[in-house]
């Protein structure tokens, strides 16, 4: 939001006055409401004495509640960001901090910010602090780690397929042929080695999936459809007591992608949320499409940086994931289930990352949210393509 200008203005002294400012004050006000990052000036009381129009969203209050208030009133008691400002008075120099989170339940509970904080000189003990999120930076950073960690499973499984394939087929064989000459108590153990033996040989066929590096056939995929498709699954089984709420887009052109590898990616996403809920009746998952403009990435495969304009997301009201686990929830072999395998999310990331896609996971208690965003289907005029969405199938 743009604070209003007063209108009106004089001469005085050769500089234009617009309702009692000059004009070098209010392009001054309307340069910071333009900057993208948060900006805010500290009195040497600490009172917040000026806020751009990013610092109003970021702190969800107006520049004149700010006003009323201590940069201590605003961010979490024993922030490093007192602290830094003080130094800055002391060194009367600019110092940085990055990666500090300043979160709180009203702004939200995970807001890490790199931190810019200088002395304005015009202003004896006033500091300049300037915040900028590293959400679009950790994305990226999640993401070119997950497509390391498949591409470490991919050389993994290509080696497991021909080191163990061939071994635990011998072993499965030979407690096969044992089976009828022990006895009823020992035969529950040569059961057990085939169990187990069939076990690792499906693990072993799930990780081969990361080796697959054929090119992905894509074309313009309605994501309605592949979603309310995904749903019908899951209401018909894992989630059949689970309430699940569709927050479509309509106007969403299609995505660039291959249908089946995008239904692979959702079911599992569901499922994941669906057990995160366990039997609370409460449970909800909710799926949501947007178009959310102005998100470019540099991608394996191309020289031009590609949009990644489509959200969508997973949404559930479970307990969230640990917070220790967050980083690391699309590498291989992580996992919270008692038998999990920890390929699922891994799976998932190297699909999304095959399209040139980024996946990412905001989780606090009672709101865990996958989001995936991906490139739209362009014409060759290089626009995205409208779709008829009509329906859907709900």
């Amino acid at each position: 939001m743009m604070k209003s200008k007063p209108a009106g203005g004089q001469k005085a002294g050769g500089i234009q006055k617009v309702g009692g400012k000059s004009l070098a004050d209010d392009l001054g006000s309307a340069l910071l409401d333009a900057l993208p990052h948060p900006m805010v000036l500290v009195d040497h009381d600490g009172i917040i004495r000026v806020a751009n129009d990013a610092a109003e969203e970021f702190f969800q209050a107006s520049e004149l509640v700010l006003s009323r208030h201590t940069i201590a009133d605003v961010i979490p008691f024993g922030s490093p960001l007192v602290a830094l400002i003080e130094q800055v008075r002391d060194r009367g120099a600019p110092v940085t901090e990055y990666k500090v989170d300043i979160g709180t339940p009203r702004i939200g509970i995970d807001r890490v910010v790199d931190i810019y904080a200088s002395p304005l000189p015009e202003r004896p003990g006033a500091v300049v602090v300037m915040l900028q999120e590293r959400s679009m930076a950790d994305k990226i950073d999640r993401q070119l780690t997950s497509r390391g960690a498949a591409r470490t499973v991919t050389g993994l499984a290509a080696m497991l397929a021909h080191e163990i394939r061939n071994p635990l087929s011998g072993i499965r064989g030979a407690a096969q042929l044992l089976e009828p000459t022990v006895s009823e108590e020992d035969r529950a153990l040569t059961q057990l080695i085939t169990d187990e033996a069939d076990r690792i040989k499906k693990l072993v066929d799930r990780m081969e999936v990361f080796s697959d590096e054929r090119p992905i056939e894509r074309e313009p995929v309605n994501i309605h459809v592949v979603l309310d498709h995904v749903k019908r699954i899951a209401l018909s089984g894992f989630a059949r007591n689970i309430r699940i709420v569709a927050e479509f887009d309509p106007s969403l052109p299609p995505v660039h992608a291959n249908r089946d590898q995008l239904i692979q990616v959702f079911l599992n996403l569901l499922k994941n949320a669906a057990e995160a809920i366990g039997p609370d009746p409460d449970g909800e998952i909710v799926l949501s499409t947007a178009f959310r403009p102005g998100v470019r990435l540099s991608v394996p495969g191309s020289r031009q940086k590609v949009s990644l304009p489509l959200e969508f997301c997973v949404r559930d009201n479970g307990p969230g994931v640990p917070p220790d686990l967050l980083p690391h929830l699309f590498d291989p072999f992580v996992t919270t289930k008692p038998n999990g395998t920890g390929l699922g999310l891994a799976l998932v990331a190297k699909i999304v990352g095959d399209h040139g896609g980024v996946i990412e996971c905001e989780s606090q208690p009672r709101r865990t949210v996958f989001r995936v965003l991906m490139p739209a289907f362009t014409a060759t005029g290089g626009k995205p393509v409208a779709v008829n969405h009509g329906d859907t199938g709900g």
